[in-house]
């Protein structure tokens, strides 16, 4: 018997995208680092974190189960070529989320409008006190080392969007599609909850066109650092 999972719907489906050195009319950079480098990179980081995440993986998941929530949570989110897959995250929000989200968007233009432009709600009502902590600390992000794992994922990337966000893409569509969508990222480290999705979509360009073993090594330290400084939310 498995553990309890949400699972959230969305059942927009996307064109698909080949990747290729040049997307929607962007050049996209990294050479053999993107095409072998960049994989490697997340196996190895991977092995050396297991033994460091894993037991925090067990207890959070433990806690949860003790206090009568789903640990997990899965929805579908695009990644690489269009494909859609389902990212796996801790369970930060109460059950009935979806909901309460539709209600406050009707009932409160401001907050519509901040979602409209961010996909995202400062002082989220929908979080738990438990979520609260884990989204401030990143530690609900853990359970996407396994989308890391096989595949659909890597460490470093575009912020994964759900399908119904493709069209606020536009088409800068093509250069997200072109990767695997990060745990962490250019968004992730330098403006993570304070932009709007358009200025996501002009931090994956860049973080296309200057892909590199060093770029990314460098996003590493800033994602330690954003991390300790827990501005999640």
């Amino acid at each position: 018997m498995g553990l309890p999972v949400q699972v959230a719907k969305y059942p927009t489906r996307p064109d698909g995208y080949a990747t290729s050195k040049r997307a929607s009319g962007h050049v996209l950079n990294g050479g053999a680092y993107r095409l072998f480098g960049k994989r490697l990179l997340d196996l190895g980081m991977l092995f050396l974190m297991l033994p460091i995440v894993l037991p925090v993986i067990v207890l959070v998941t433990l806690a949860l189960l003790i206090s009568g929530q789903t640990p997990f949570y899965t929805q579908k989110r695009l990644g690489r070529d269009g494909r859609v897959f389902r990212i796996w995250k801790f369970q930060t929000m109460y059950s009935d989320a979806d909901r309460m989200l539709d209600i406050i968007l009707d009932s409160d233009p401001a907050r519509k409008a901040e979602w409209q432009a961010t996909q995202k709600l400062k002082n989220d009502p929908r979080i738990t006190w438990v979520g609260q902590f884990l989204r401030k600390t990143s530690i609900d992000e853990l359970p996407q080392l396994w989308n890391v794992l096989i595949g659909n994922m890597s460490l470093l990337g575009p912020r994964p969007m759900m399908p119904n966000q493709k069209h606020l893409y536009g088409p800068t569509f093509a250069v997200y599609a072109s990767l695997r969508p990060g745990i962490s990222g250019m968004w992730q480290v330098s403006e993570r909850n304070e932009t709007h999705f358009q200025r996501r979509a002009e931090l994956d360009i860049r973080y296309a066109s200057e892909l590199s073993l060093r770029t990314d090594l460098k996003l590493v330290l800033q994602t330690l650092r954003t991390v300790l400084r827990s501005t999640g939310y």
